[in-house]
C-alpha cells in the first residue's frame, strides 16, 4: 500500500520563495501566458496557490513560477502555498483539469451573471471573450448533438461544424458518426457537403475550405463514400450470414428432433447435441 503524501497550506513571505529552476528566457513584457496570469491576479487575486517544498529555510517552487513572477511584479508580500514534505511527494500537473469546450462556455456564461464581460476578458488578458461564449452555438444544436458536446464526444470545433446543418439533419449526421466512430471536424464537413441545401443552416456561412478548396472537398466526399460502401458491405454480409444461420438452424432442428439421431447423439455425443440445441435456440 502506497504511503499517502503529506501537504500543508500556508502563506509564505515572497522573500522566502525560490524557483526550482530559473527561466531567464521568459520575457515578461511579451510572454502571453505571463501577461494573462498577471491580468488575472490583478483583477481577481491569486486563486491557485503555488506548490512548494521546504529546503534550507526556503520554499522551493515546484509549480507556479509565472504566478510567482506576477506576484513579484504586483508587489505581493506573502503568497498562499501548498507545501509538500519533499519534492518526490509532488506529482506534476496533479491539479490540471482541462475544461472541455462545453464546460468553458457554461463557466463563462455563469460568470457573466455576477461579473461583467469586460472584467472577465481582462482577467484572461484578452480584448474580448465574445467568440469564446459561442452565443448561438448551443441554441443551434439538436438536443442529442448538444448532449454529445456536453459529454465531450464532440469538441467545440466539431460542434461548430455541426451547426452548419439544421437540427434534424444533425441528428442523422450524429448517427452516421457513431456508426463509423468518426467525430472529427473533417468528417463532419464531408457530411455537411452531402447535406441537401434545404437542410443546411442559412445562418451559418460555409467556411472557405468547404467551398474554395476543391481538392479538400473531393477528398472529404470520397472519404464519406468509402465509409458508406464499407457500411453497405458489412450490412449485406450480416444479412447473408443471418439467412444462412436460419437455414442451418432449420436443418439442425430437423436432425436433432429425429428420434433415432437424437438417441444416438445422447448416447455417444451429448456435448455435440447440446451445442446443436443452442444453435437452434439462438437462431
Amino acid at each position: 500500500m502506497s504511503k499517502p503524501f503529506e501537504i500543508d497550506g500556508t502563506d509564505v513571505p515572497l522573500e522566502f520563495l525560490q524557483p526550482l529552476r530559473e527561466r531567464p528566457n521568459i520575457n515578461t513584457k511579451k510572454h502571453r501566458g505571463f501577461r494573462r496570469i498577471l491580468s488575472s491576479i490583478e483583477n481577481l487575486g491569486l486563486i491557485e496557490p503555488l506548490c512548494t517544498y521546504e529546503e534550507g529555510g526556503l520554499h522551493i517552487i515546484l509549480d507556479g513560477y509565472l504566478r510567482f513572477l506576477a506576484c513579484q511584479e504586483l508587489g505581493y508580500e506573502t503568497v498562499p502555498c501548498i507545501v509538500y514534505q519533499d519534492k518526490e511527494a509532488y506529482t506534476y500537473n496533479r491539479m490540471v483539469n482541462k475544461l472541455s469546450g462545453y464546460q468553458e462556455i457554461r463557466m463563462l456564461r455563469k460568470s457573466l451573471e455576477s461579473i461583467d464581460e469586460k472584467t472577465i476578458a481582462a482577467t484572461f488578458g484578452m480584448k474580448t471573450i465574445r467568440y469564446r461564449l459561442a452565443a448561438h452555438l448551443l441554441e443551434q444544436l439538436h438536443p442529442k448533438v448538444a448532449q454529445a458536446f456536453e459529454q465531450e464526444l464532440l469538441g467545440k470545433h466539431a460542434a461548430t461544424e455541426m451547426a452548419a446543418a439544421k437540427p434534424e439533419r444533425q441528428a442523422v449526421m450524429l448517427t452516421e458518426m457513431k456508426r463509423v466512430n468518426d467525430f472529427t471536424p473533417a468528417f463532419i464537413r464531408a457530411l455537411v457537403l452531402k447535406t441537401p441545401p434545404e437542410l443546411r443552416n442559412p445562418d451559418r456561412n460555409p467556411r472557405a475550405p468547404r467551398t474554395k478548396e476543391k481538392e479538400n472537398r473531393f477528398a472529404l466526399v470520397e472519404r464519406l463514400e468509402q465509409a458508406e460502401q464499407q457500411h453497405d458491405f458489412y450490412t449485406n454480409l450480416y444479412r447473408q450470414y443471418s439467412a444462412d444461420l436460419l437455414k442451418m438452424a432449420l436443418y439442425i432442428r430437423k436432425v436433432i428432433t429425429t428420434p433415432e439421431i437424437k438417441a444416438h447423439l445422447e448416447q455417444h455425443h451429448p456435448a455435440t447435441l447440446g451445442d446443436l440445441a443452442t444453435i437452434v435456440m439462438e437462431a
